[in-house]
């Protein structure tokens, strides 16, 4: 590929081992999001990586809680060799031994991007905030959104779109929410509180399909959402008037990760399509399709293409949730939600 160039020496060396699990291993599964992230992946990565490595690659679409129920049921009888997920499905990953060790990351990767043990690793950088429609709110005169406490403006009746509890940009919201009104990840009365009683009367969908979403804006019933830096590039890239907010009371951060699956015979090319992912040249692709703030410190981002994604200032003031303490609630979390929020 053109944009890709040549992988890295380490990767042609894999190529041209002679090692008796690469020549048995003819398929690599990849597992990770749909939508416009599958597009990017399938046209700017995986060509090249198949080119170079003379392997089939196999994307599996589905959201990170998809994927993770995917690992669950193939327990002990892995056929997914890499997951690509948001970091607290990761988290989850990991703690349940589906992810082995990755040799030789980066020695520029950003501190934020490194999972304990190497069992994983930050692929691109997201920040979950605002989106909206800058044609319509300029037609009917509205001042562009600056908080997340505009998702309570009664001018937005059944014209806002919030993904799901389930989805990372739906947990996101109900965590601000809390921690701008008193709360934490440890309480979050206050997120729910919010959410049922100011916000819910205006919310059109509850959607966590990224296709879905954009069909929304698209046919004008919404015109105002919470979805994430890449997400929100990604669709302003195909000529939607869209922006992105960071709101003023801050953004959360999303860390999209990847790992690579431990199973007996594992392939080298798992660890090998990941460092593909963190290359320089691949790093600025994931930003210019996707609005992914690079985990290299060496990356040079032109200024053309750093007008969304969480690079520096931006990416110093996200806040960053504790997904150690969500993962034990958040099984609880989602019953409440589907009992008080969407019922």
């Amino acid at each position: 590929m053109k944009q890709l160039g040549l992988v890295t020496a380490t990767l042609a060396t894999l190529a041209l081992a002679p090692s008796g699990v690469l020549a048995q291993q003819k398929t690599l599964y990849v597992a990770g999001y749909g939508g416009s992230f599958e597009k990017t992946i399938r046209d700017e990565v995986i060509p090249g990586f198949e080119q170079s490595n003379g392997v089939k690659v196999e994307y599996v679409a589905g959201n990170s809680t998809d994927t993770l129920a995917k690992l669950q049921a193939q327990k002990g009888n892995q056929q997914i060799d890499v997951a690509i997920v948001d970091d607290g499905p990761m988290y989850q990953a990991i703690q349940l031994g589906f992810c082995g060790k990755i040799e030789g990351l980066p020695a520029d990767l950003y501190e934020a991007a490194r999972f304990k043990d190497d069992r994983a690793v930050g692929i691109g950088l997201v920040a979950t905030g605002l989106m909206y429609n800058t044609k319509v709110f300029a037609e009917k005169g509205w001042a562009p959104p600056t908080s997340w406490n505009d998702l309570k403006d009664p001018k937005y009746q059944k014209q806002i779109v919030i993904p799901p509890i389930n989805n990372t940009y739906g947990l996101h919201t109900l965590l601000m929410l809390a921690r701008m009104n008193g709360g934490s990840e440890a309480n979050v009365d206050t997120g729910f509180k919010i959410i049922k009683t100011d916000i819910n009367s205006n919310v059109l969908a509850y959607e966590p399909s990224p296709g879905k979403m954009t069909e929304l804006f698209q046919s004008g019933q919404a015109v105002l959402a919470v979805w994430g830096t890449g997400r929100v590039q990604s669709f302003a890239n195909t000529g939607f008037p869209v922006d992105f907010v960071y709101p003023k009371e801050g953004a959360a951060t999303l860390l999209t990760s990847a790992c690579p699956i431990t199973k007996p015979n594992a392939s080298p090319l798992a660890s090998a399509f990941i460092k593909m992912l963190l290359e320089p040249k691949t790093q600025l692709v994931l930003l210019k399709d996707y609005g992914y703030g690079p985990v290299l410190k060496s990356v040079v981002v032109p200024p053309e293409l750093g007008k969304m994604a969480p690079i520096g200032e931006r990416a110093a003031k996200l806040y960053t949730p504790d997904w150690v303490i969500i993962n034990d609630k958040r099984e609880e979390w989602t019953k409440r939600w589907n009992r008080e929020v969407e019922r």
